[in-house]
């Protein structure tokens, strides 16, 4: 079929994650489907030991699956491997990873970076 896709997320190049604006230090993703106009779509992201998410507010549903290691958010919940986690919109957070992940990441809206203060 010329329709269809398979990726094997353990096989895939992975580039620097620029979703706003310069890259995120120790973070990289493959894009499945994600179009980054819309916000709408999957990708792989990659997370090494130490990274850190850019605090954000979700416009629309954000969910992802851990596929490997573990994501701590803002509020000290404990992501693990094999959880399904939903975000919905107006939802806002930041995440880190000690010790690395990797995730699925399905998207549904932008997600808006929240201003410094």
């Amino acid at each position: 079929m010329h329709d269809r896709n398979i990726i094997d997320i353990h096989n895939v190049e992975f580039k620097p994650f620029d979703r706003y604006g310069a890259p995120v230090p120790n973070m990289s993703w493959h894009i499945i489907s994600y179009d980054q106009i819309s916000g709408q779509g999957s990708y792989v992201l990659k997370m090494d030991p130490g990274a850190q998410t850019v605090p954000h507010t979700h416009m629309g549903f954000e969910e992802f699956l851990i596929v490997e290691g573990e994501l701590i958010d803002s509020d000290g919940m404990v992501f693990k491997k094999g959880e399904f986690v939903s975000f919905e919109p107006g939802s806002k957070h930041s995440s880190f990873s000690e010790i690395g992940a990797l995730i699925i990441v399905f998207q549904r809206g932008l997600n808006q970076p929240l201003e410094e203060h």
